[in-house]
């Protein structure tokens, strides 16, 4: 009798499939993005052996491993044409400065529009605006770039031919570097804006209402309940964007500055970020080895802004710091 209750017991017991259910299913929802970070962003770490070697094809055995493997080593040569002419150190300064003013503003300007839409008593107001700048964030930079030059274009532009029609001298948009600064800064904020509204949008939904009630009943107008009640619980969102952005301030968006100015010549002294200059150093000479080197300097840099980033915000707020 006791044999007969253990083996019915023993069949009634869930497997392991039916004990793992919940995790097999959360497993089968994170796999899609894991292979996605595996194929794209680990696999192709054993590349970076392509930085410390003249990389050139054998004819008698052309696949990569055999070039690799046959290729001489060369150490930090392919670092040198990064900092070697005055082209790469304008690039660098280009991109130093036009991250830092992606940063503050970037962090500055979405805020005050997340708390902006967060006053609006209708929602379908709030829900119409979110929509309209959330919607570049979609937008290909080279669609981004016809539009501009609907808008500039020298012969069928439309601010050429107002200033054609108002007797003004029309100005040469895509050979004067001085507006381009303010254009590049400009058409960055205007695409990428509206995400991170959301963010902080979301944020801010998230704080309870109660202690906007109770800083109004104590007088507080309403500045002062976001000085005192938002802004503090947006720190940890800011200091964690403020982070991750500072890890690519040695990197540029190489659609917005290669499409945007349309390639154009005249305007590198203003629009060459190191990016540019290593896509165009690479079509030039076809020297896959520097362009591993400097994506690889690339890379080191940011974790290094990263950990720097992340421990000075830990020793002021330790709560909102990454890790």
């Amino acid at each position: 009798m006791d044999n007969k209750l253990e083996r019915l017991s023993a069949d009634r017991a869930p497997n392991w499939f039916q004990r793992n259910k919940k995790t097999l299913a959360l497993l089968t929802m994170v796999a899609p993005g894991a292979i996605w970070l595996l194929l794209l962003r680990y696999l192709p770490i054993g590349g970076i052996v392509l930085a410390f070697k003249n990389y050139k094809i054998f004819p008698r055995n052309p696949t990569f491993w055999s070039n690799l493997a046959h290729s001489k080593w060369v150490g930090l040569k392919n670092f040198e044409f990064i900092f070697k002419t005055d082209q790469a150190l304008v690039a660098i300064r280009n991109t130093l400065l036009y991250n830092i003013v992606f940063i503050i503003l970037g962090c500055i300007i979405p805020v005050a529009f997340a708390i902006m839409m967060n006053e609006f008593t209708k929602k379908f107001v709030a829900k119409a605006y979110q929509t309209m700048m959330f919607f570049p964030y979609f937008l290909s930079w080279v669609v981004v770039s016809y539009f501009l030059n609907a808008f500039i274009d020298a012969q069928y532009g439309m601010i050429p031919a107002a200033q054609a029609a108002a007797g003004k001298e029309v100005v040469s948009w895509y050979t004067t570097t001085r507006p381009w600064p303010a254009i590049i800064i400009f058409a960055n904020l205007w695409k990428n804006v509206g995400y991170s509204t959301v963010l902080y949008l979301a944020a801010i939904t998230g704080i309870d209402a109660n202690q906007y009630e109770a800083a109004a009943i104590d007088g507080a107008t309403k500045w002062q309940q976001i000085r005192y009640v938002t802004l503090p619980h947006l720190r940890t969102m800011i200091s964690i964007l403020l982070i991750l952005n500072v890890g690519k301030i040695f990197a540029a968006d190489f659609g917005l500055f290669y499409n945007v100015p349309m390639q154009n010549g005249a305007l590198f002294s203003v629009t060459q970020v190191i990016d540019t200059y290593i896509y165009r150093v690479f079509i030039t000479t076809g020297n896959i080895s520097q362009s591993s080197a400097a994506g690889l300097l690339q890379n080191v840099i940011g974790f290094v802004c990263i950990m720097l980033a992340n421990a000075v915000v830990k020793r002021i707020d330790p709560e909102s710091s990454l890790f």
